[in-house]
């Protein structure tokens, strides 16, 4: 039998691997074809610094210089009009450095999205933005190719802070400044909470240009001192990012933020992202933003290449449902909601019991086994995870083409967020909803306010859909 206590069954490791007669090893997955996993990943990007590794800069000068640059496979799947309802604009038109088009080019981009057009001229001009635009149409994009512009490795101050809600996303955001920036020579740190607290003291010591990170341990950093001197310096600091804005003002981390913004200077240049904002953003608006540069792109709420259905199923029929699903559709990846810890905990355990191989992650995991299991599962090492709505916000994996909320979501919001995780930057996704009795309300809210219609699942559904 399973053994419930934390402490004797290894708490918090995310993965499950049916061994040792029958008992559950939350150290493992559950592979049965070679029984191990991979367990080199030790979250490194986010512990004690490194040496920085020396990147080989470019010869860009010369009209070919395009031609000397490593440009990964073209993506050619196809894309809706969420990403491709543009000017005509280029990056080349945005009068950016060729050291950073090398980055944004050998990372994949090949065209501004319509959010990058409107944003990156207006944040290139000094302007505070607030820009509204769906889950997964190149919001991170939109602020980190001008923000990068506008920061100068010859300064050694921090010029750039940027504020993100949860830990998963923060090493994401950071991970996508480094390889945009992988010519530009700036340093960049990222500090999120679960991590020792002095580590991040030594690691800002540098002579650091960006800083990303969550709230509550940058305002941890901000109120320490070493050697007499505020260990986060912010007062250089002219561009401040937060990014999934709406989650961000909440009464969570709105006293942190604020406490963040006031360290910069009163010309700071405030840039809010959010798919989706609530009231409390005039507030907020009127006392930091009284005369900012407004994007909203949204026309309509979801996301035009995501395909929604519903099941009608008892709870007690939810798990068979599941695996009907596995078997049926062609899943390249697939994040399953839950709406509690324990839940998450259980159905990973039940999914593996199917023979099928799967991670799990929730808020209560330590922060080393979160990092192994978003990273492994960013890598592709695994085809299921399991989640709360600690992965709801922003977590981008081009590979993940199905999200199933196992246990349909109380808030639309919350539905919108999480199945924004699949068909990203215009391509093709699928969201299935299972629905109980309980749920038939909600579903119906949720579906009036968002202004979108969820289908009864078919008996088969089209591959071109996913």
């Amino acid at each position: 039998m399973y053994n419930n206590d934390r402490n004797e069954r290894g708490y918090g490791g995310g993965y499950n691997n049916r061994r040792n007669n029958n008992r559950y090893d939350n150290r493992g997955y559950n592979d049965r074809r070679n029984n191990r996993y991979d367990n080199n990943y030790r979250g490194g990007d986010n512990r004690m610094p490194m040496p920085k590794k020396k990147v080989a800069i470019p010869d860009l000068s010369g009209e070919e210089w395009k031609n000397k640059l490593k440009l990964p496979t073209k993506d050619t799947r196809e894309q809706t009009e969420d990403v491709t309802a543009t000017k005509g604009s280029d990056f080349e038109g945005f009068m950016l450095s060729r050291y950073l088009l090398a980055g944004i080019f050998e990372m994949g981009f090949e065209k501004p999205s319509p959010v990058q057009e409107e944003c990156i001229p207006l944040i290139r001009m000094g302007k505070s933005v607030l820009a509204r635009a769906k889950n997964g149409t190149g919001k991170t994009g939109a602020f980190a190719i001008p923000c990068l512009e506008g920061c100068k490795s010859e300064i050694k101050e921090t010029q750039l802070l940027v504020l993100l809600p949860t830990r998963e996303l923060a090493l994401q955001t950071a991970n996508v400044l480094k390889k945009l920036s992988k010519y530009l020579n700036l340093e960049i740190v990222t500090s999120t909470g679960g991590t020792n607290l002095k580590d991040d003291i030594i690691r800002l010591q540098a002579e650091v240009q960006i800083v990303v990170g969550t709230p509550g341990r940058l305002h941890d950093l901000n109120k320490q001192y070493y050697q007499k001197e505020r260990v986060l310096k912010l007062d250089k600091c002219k561009m401040v990012v937060l990014d999934e804005a709406d989650k961000l003002l909440s009464v969570d981390f709105l006293p942190a933020v604020e406490n963040l913004i006031e360290a910069t200077p009163s010309d700071r240049q405030l840039l809010l992202f959010s798919a989706t904002f609530p009231s409390a953003i005039q507030e907020f608006k009127a006392k930091w933003l009284p005369s900012c540069e407004i994007v909203n792109l949204m026309d309509n709420l979801t996301l035009k290449g995501l395909t929604q259905y519903y099941a009608y199923v008892d709870e007690n029929q939810k798990v068979h449902c599941l695996y009907a699903l596995f078997r049926k559709i062609a899943i390249n990846q697939c994040i399953i909601f839950c709406n509690s810890v324990n839940r998450v905990e259980l159905l990973s355990r039940k999914i593996s019991r199917l023979g099928f191989p799967c991670f799990y992650i929730h808020g209560q995991m330590g922060q080393e086994d979160r990092n192994r299991v978003f990273h492994n599962f960013r890598q592709g090492e695994c085809r299921y995870l399991v989640c709360t709505d600690i992965f709801t916000r922003g977590i981008d994996i081009q590979t993940l083409n199905v999200v199933i909320n196992f246990d349909f979501p109380r808030s639309a919001n919350t539905y919108l967020h999480r199945i924004g995780r699949s068909g990203r930057f215009g391509h093709r996704g699928l969201a299935i909803n299972f629905i109980s009795n309980d749920d038939r309300y909600n579903l119906c809210k949720i579906e009036t306010e968002l202004n979108t219609e969820v289908d009864p699942i078919p008996a088969e559904i089209p591959r071109e859909f996913y």
